[in-house]
């Protein structure tokens, strides 16, 4: 089991934690035109989680999704923080209650050392928000982002 803040060394995520955290995101994807994307480091640096989610989403040009519906999941091990990030079209169609509830159910795995879980639960359920407001369509839709998962330092 992955537990990133136990972790010394630079693997942050094993091939196996990376593989389900990517099967996490396309199923979430496969109902919405709505991209998803993880982000995890091991400190922040300067800053908060939020800000740098923020500093991040644009970095990796996730605004530029066709109806501003990309959404970031942003970890920092060593520093024990996180945060969800989601462009202009998602935010306003669900609130920041639901990013709340986010980071509160992402935190919750976290303290009882449930780390993919926990990602992969707020993975599905920001999932079902995107497909609710941005409903897959096969004429139409292209995966805008890589679903991939980014590894900072």
């Amino acid at each position: 089991m992955w537990n990133p803040f136990k972790r010394s060394d630079d693997t942050l995520l094993t091939a196996s934690d990376k593989q389900l955290l990517v099967e996490a995101i396309q199923l979430a994807e496969k109902t919405t035109s709505g991209e998803i994307r993880v982000y995890i480091e091991n400190k922040i640096g300067k800053g908060d989680a939020l800000s740098r989610a923020t500093e991040i989403f644009f970095k990796h040009k996730m605004n530029e999704t066709h109806l501003r519906n990309g959404v970031l999941v942003y970890v920092a091990v060593k520093d024990k923080k996180l945060a969800v990030y989601a462009d202009q079209g998602i935010y306003e169609k669900v609130g920041i209650e639901f990013w709340y509830s986010q980071v509160q159910e992402m935190t919750s795995h976290f303290k009882q050392m449930n780390y993919v879980q926990g990602m992969s639960a707020v993975i599905k359920e920001i999932g079902e928000a995107l497909t609710t407001h941005f409903p897959y369509d096969r004429a139409t839709d292209t995966n805008e982002l890589s679903d991939e998962i980014m590894i900072g330092k």
